[in-house]
């Protein structure tokens, strides 16, 4: 198990954390989105399908392997409300959705901001 990266959804030892994990666990998020400038910065590459990632809980514990099913980078502009409604975070719109991720990324997301659009699978329940 140790052999897969880590798949981190929001940031450690936060509620938003919890609340991300348990929507995994529970099925109701299948989908994830990044920002395409911060895998370059951070010299991380976009996933491939058949990927699989170590999901972390709240204090980075491993609680489930994933699988990467589908990861394209595409504009802000491409994503649509079945993906905004996969992320799992009750969004009903596409603008919920930015809204959402301006907050969280910080910074604003236009029509042309490239998004590292993931979607996944949990494979094994570990905790």
């Amino acid at each position: 198990m140790s052999d897969f990266p880590p798949f981190g959804l929001g940031y450690p030892r936060t509620e938003l954390r919890r609340q991300l994990v348990d929507a995994v666990l529970a099925g109701d998020k299948t989908a994830t989105a990044g920002l395409a400038e911060e895998y370059a910065a951070e010299g991380e590459p976009v996933p491939v399908a058949g990927d699989r990632f170590l999901l972390e809980g709240f204090d980075e514990e491993p609680v489930a392997v994933v699988e990467v099913t589908d990861a394209r980078v595409v504009a802000a502009s491409e994503i649509d409300v079945e993906f905004a409604r996969d992320e799992g975070e009750g969004f009903e719109s596409v603008e919920d959705w930015r809204v959402a991720h301006e907050a969280f990324f910080g910074r604003s997301i236009l029509p042309e901001t490239e998004i590292v659009a993931i979607r996944f699978r949990v494979v094994e329940v570990l905790a």
